[in-house]
């Protein structure tokens, strides 16, 4: 790729990143702030909001699997320390729990289920949106 390029690419991958990273995480505290009030207007509302929200969420996530490895490939392995590529591992781990949590969520149909897999693809997705921060930084 030309030197004069690759600054706009870069840009363009990290952009779509955030705004993955943003649907993904944003929509998952949109929705439980809403859930109350979705409640309210009908015993089948809160499944139909989850379904419409899962066709956001769902690609949002694709694209922040995509652009997270492409990030990974376009820095050079040797340039960082075994402790940032140990910090990496660990941020892989929490990406893919957070997407097996979330999907286990909305194969959920006890309550309990709902609520345990909910929070813990919240919890794990916010997790790695922190860890993101910090191997960025």
């Amino acid at each position: 790729m030309s030197q004069s390029l690759a600054p706009a690419v870069t840009g363009i991958r990290l952009s779509l990143h955030v705004l993955a990273a943003t649907i993904w995480v944003g929509g998952q505290f949109t929705v439980a702030g809403l859930l109350p009030t979705v409640r309210g207007l009908g015993a089948d509302a809160p499944r139909a909001v989850a379904r419409a929200l899962a066709r956001l969420l769902w690609p949002a996530y694709a694209v922040l699997v995509a652009t997270g490895f492409w990030s990974v490939a376009a820095i050079p392995s040797a340039s960082e320390t075994m402790a940032w590529k140990v910090v990496l591992g660990v941020k892989i781990g929490v990406v893919a729990l957070a997407g097996i949590a979330t999907w286990l969520h909305g194969r959920s149909r006890s309550p309990g289920a709902v609520a345990v897999w909910g929070a813990i693809g919240g919890i794990s997705s916010v997790a790695a949106l922190v860890i993101g921060v910090f191997l960025a930084g």
